[in-house]
């Protein structure tokens, strides 16, 4: 999702940073040869350190930071008795505390330059009772985070919103066929997500069109958390 994510983003003409601990050089080539700008990062999102290098390099190049896209994260399919502290620490630190550090880090740079957007890439897992208690604690954190990030920033022009996807189609979901194949049959479109269905929306939020859009929660999974249990029902019983 997050070379999604990158590509949506340089189509509103900014200069992206494309940051991971991974090569992300393939990606910001991608969005050069269509055309965009950007630059590939090597940043490790729970260090402080590397966030203020990081803010410190699009100083040197004249940038002005207005968006910021929190999409790291990681998965542990493991119930309580089976999520160890370890793992536990590592889902929170990448995907709460990560966020927690890039927003403290680049809100008040936006608010200097007169306003920006943050999109925060949480989950539907962040509105249910989920399995894993390392990864739904995280994202429902992270729409907590994402309120409270709304509410300090808001009045000085820095929207920030939660995307809540579904099941979507990128390698996180490798080796958990069965589960998924469970999980789409609860999807009413009867699919799972492409990533790009997702960018879709968090283009708009990083976008002046979502200018009065702030503090909210974008479900983008396909009718699972509204209507996935009867759709079950119905499947199961023979319909109406």
């Amino acid at each position: 999702m997050g070379r999604a994510h990158a590509l949506a983003a340089a189509d509103l003409g900014a200069h992206i940073y494309v940051a991971d601990l991974a090569n992300a050089d393939s990606v910001a080539d991608e969005i050069r040869e269509a055309g965009g700008d950007a630059s590939a990062c090597c940043l490790d999102i729970t260090d402080e350190a590397g966030w203020a290098a990081l803010l410190s390099r699009a100083e040197h190049d004249g940038r002005v930071v207005r968006g910021l896209v929190n999409n790291a994260g990681v998965s542990f399919r493991h119930g309580f008795a089976d999520t160890t502290a370890a793992d536990w620490r590592r889902v929170i630190d990448i995907n709460l505390t990560g966020a927690f550090l890039a927003i403290r880090a680049t809100a008040p740079l936006m608010a200097e330059a007169g306003g920006g957007s943050i999109v925060n890439i949480s989950s539907i897992a962040g509105t249910i009772g989920y399995f894993s208690p390392s990864y739904g604690a995280s994202k429902w954190g992270l729409i907590g985070l994402s309120k409270s990030a709304a509410g300090e920033w808001g009045h000085r022009g820095v929207r920030v919103n939660a995307v809540l996807p579904g099941v979507v189609d990128t390698p996180l979901l490798n080796g958990a066929d069965a589960l998924i194949a469970a999980t789409v049959d609860a999807v009413v479109t009867g699919r799972a997500a492409q990533a790009e269905e997702v960018a879709r929306v968090v283009r708009f939020l990083l976008s002046d069109e979502a200018s009065y859009v702030n503090g909210a929660e974008w479900v983008v999974d396909g009718g699972w958390t509204s209507n996935g249990l009867y759709k079950q029902i119905l499947d199961r019983s023979g319909g109406l």
